[in-house]
């Protein structure tokens, strides 16, 4: 049997006064507004269907960089969560910030470039200002989750490039439309990545519902993903609780779709990868 580890999951705080709403870009996004889940809205959801572990990324569209929250939640389940944490890669005191929240428990960063709060790809990625960030988390081994869409591939090209040692993993498989159907002309670029080891990929729910529209289906998506990255690269994710429905129900759904995945890739995109990837310690509950 799998440990099943979710790849990406978020938990929002109820106590407005202790962790105040500060969301990137201004707008809070809506779906935190109407189903906010905290961390134990969250380990109650992972209980009732059948999650080990999870990945807890960082809300950037509630807290922006204040990741408190995050930290905190994590420290109290260690067992279960590892958490990302979000971090402004301009800043001048970038590589300070990434020691800070490392010291506090929290594994790896995430840069959000886009989201539904702020559509189009943002133009500082790959920014010589961000380079020291790139640089120490290569040097330390310090996974790096990115929020983009397939417009911000050349810009992450030209950053791996200068650090090929970086260990990064897209959100939603960058956003890629896939609906001319394999062999995905275009969203070629995100094919492309995979001739950089270090670059992995969320089979989220959106990246499972893009390869379900048009020319193409979800197996013939797999299918060239598993040809150019390996399912050791790739890992299954529920944006619970920002995607709608129960954890459950996004498990379920999850399962179904990549039901044609053999044993052994199976195992991967539902827990091994992400669990190499963070390198989480994995649970004793089998599922």
């Amino acid at each position: 049997m799998t440990t099943f580890t979710d790849a990406h999951t978020h938990v929002i705080s109820t106590d407005f006064d202790a962790y105040p709403r500060d969301p990137i870009g201004g707008k809070q996004s809506t779906w935190s507004e109407e189903h906010p889940v905290d961390v134990d809205g969250l380990l109650a959801a992972m209980d009732a269907a059948g999650v080990a572990q999870a990945v807890a990324v960082q809300a950037s569209t509630v807290y922006g960089h204040d990741n408190r929250y995050l930290a905190a939640s994590v420290a109290a389940h260690r067992d279960r969560l590892v958490g990302v944490y979000s971090l402004d890669a301009m800043a001048p005191d970038a590589v300070a910030t990434i020691q800070r929240w490392q010291e506090a428990g929290l594994n790896g960063f995430r840069l959000f470039t886009t989201g539904t709060t702020m559509p189009g790809q943002a133009d500082w990625l790959g920014h010589p200002d961000s380079y020291p960030a790139w640089a120490y988390a290569e040097e330390h081994g310090i996974p790096v989750c990115l929020q983009m869409t397939i417009d911000g591939i050349p810009a992450l090209q030209k950053t791996l490039e200068r650090y090929p040692g970086s260990r990064v993993v897209l959100d939603h498989c960058a956003r890629p439309d896939l609906s001319d159907g394999a062999p995905y002309r275009t969203s070629h670029g995100l094919f492309d990545l995979a001739a950089f080891d270090g670059v992995h990929l969320k089979l989220t729910h959106r990246a499972i519902g893009a390869a379900a529209k048009g020319a193409s289906t979800v197996e013939a998506f797999l299918d060239a993903l598993l040809s150019t990255y390996g399912s050791s690269r790739l890992m299954w994710g529920s944006n619970f609780p920002a995607a709608d429905g129960s954890l459950a129900s996004l498990v379920k759904e999850g399962r179904e779709s990549l039901a044609f995945l053999d044993d052994a890739d199976a195992a991967n995109v539902f827990g091994g990868t992400v669990r190499r990837f963070y390198a989480m310690a994995e649970a004793s509950a089998n599922v």
